[in-house]
């Protein structure tokens, strides 16, 4: 049965591909975005084109923070908010007011705007950074949450905002918590897309301590699914029916593609049949040692299987990236 949603951060890595399979099965999508300068705005304009030529795609420029949201939500069922401000390095200093402002403000405002709506699911799109440097792995969702990164404090807050709105006032929130999410359209700034066109082009890359820092990655298409699987659940079940504490969930949405840096630029030296330039510097604030998702909770409750491997997900996206000609510096792990 098809259904209105909002879709935030549309216009981003992950919102544009969820936006292109909401419209594949029938959905209607009002899509918002603010196109912060975070990245070229001619990257997410790019990433918007299979959406616009749809009739049921509606894009909104304006910012959760400022806007009002009353209208937008006229007639949505389902909330996927994915906008929020990315980078865990970018996070420490001045720049934290921007994070305080995109992703729990923002947050907040979203959620004060859905009470007392006709929305029945409201989908929070968090991170593995609220871990921080978790030491028992694979982590399950009851693993502590110490995040090692303003960024991660962030995530965490809007998470316990997510909880908050609904224990108290029945907005029917549940998050996903992404692992590395990577694929065609990843942000430029991310490490995946990065080593590629380092390795690509023959630039230096620059690994962050020893490379030997772990990461579970997930295939885009796997974190869309995961989604989807929210949407497409029974109203029987337990986290749709029950408002209250609880009623709300929290998942690990990772690719079981656990590798260490090293491993990974590895893999693209074979998958590009070019030899990497690797630089190590010293490792930077914030960043987590090792990220591995348990996400046997997902599986049982939504049916989620990651279906992508590291190798199937990193040819697809190396193939999208020298398909549009990107370049980068190359210097980030």
């Amino acid at each position: 049965m098809s259904a209105r949603c909002l879709v935030t951060g549309v216009a981003g890595f992950i919102g544009s591909h969820l936006a292109e399979r909401l419209l594949a099965e029938g959905h209607e999508v009002v899509g918002i975005d603010r196109f912060s300068d975070y990245y070229p705005r001619a990257t997410k304009q790019a990433n918007l084109q299979p959406l616009l030529t749809s009739p049921r795609f509606r894009l909104v420029e304006a910012s959760l923070c400022s806007c009002d949201l009353h209208p937008l939500l006229e007639g949505v069922e389902v909330v996927f908010h994915e906008a929020a401000q990315p980078g865990v390095r970018a996070s420490w200093g001045q720049t934290f007011q921007t994070y305080s402002e995109d992703n729990i403000l923002a947050t907040q405002r979203l959620l004060e705007a859905c009470k007392g709506s006709q929305v029945r699911r409201f989908v929070y799109a968090s991170s593995s950074s609220v871990y921080g440097d978790a030491t028992d792995l694979p982590v399950t969702e009851k693993t502590m949450t110490r995040p090692v990164s303003p960024y991660g404090v962030t995530k965490l807050a809007a998470e316990h905002l997510c909880y908050l709105y609904r224990a108290n006032f029945g907005v029917p929130t549940v998050a996903l918590r992404y692992f590395t999410v990577y694929g065609p359209r990843q942000r430029p700034d991310m490490g995946f897309y990065r080593f590629i066109e380092a390795i690509r082009v023959g630039k230096t890359i620059q690994i962050y301590g020893d490379g030997q820092q772990t990461r579970d990655s997930t295939f885009v298409t796997d974190a869309v699914e995961a989604n989807l699987l929210v949407l497409n659940a029974p109203a029987s079940a337990e986290f749709v029916r029950d408002q209250g504490i609880s009623g709300w969930r929290v998942w690990n949405i990772g690719g079981g593609s656990r590798s260490s840096v090293n491993q990974i630029i590895a893999l693209l030296e074979r998958i590009l049949g070019c030899k990497a330039v690797v630089k190590h510097v010293d490792a930077q604030h914030g960043d987590a040692r090792h990220t591995w998702a348990d996400v046997s909770s997902a599986h049982r409750e939504l049916g989620f299987v990651s279906r992508t491997t590291l190798e199937e997900g990193l040819r697809a996206q190396a193939e999208w990236q020298m398909r549009h000609g990107a370049s980068s510096s190359g210097s980030a792990s």
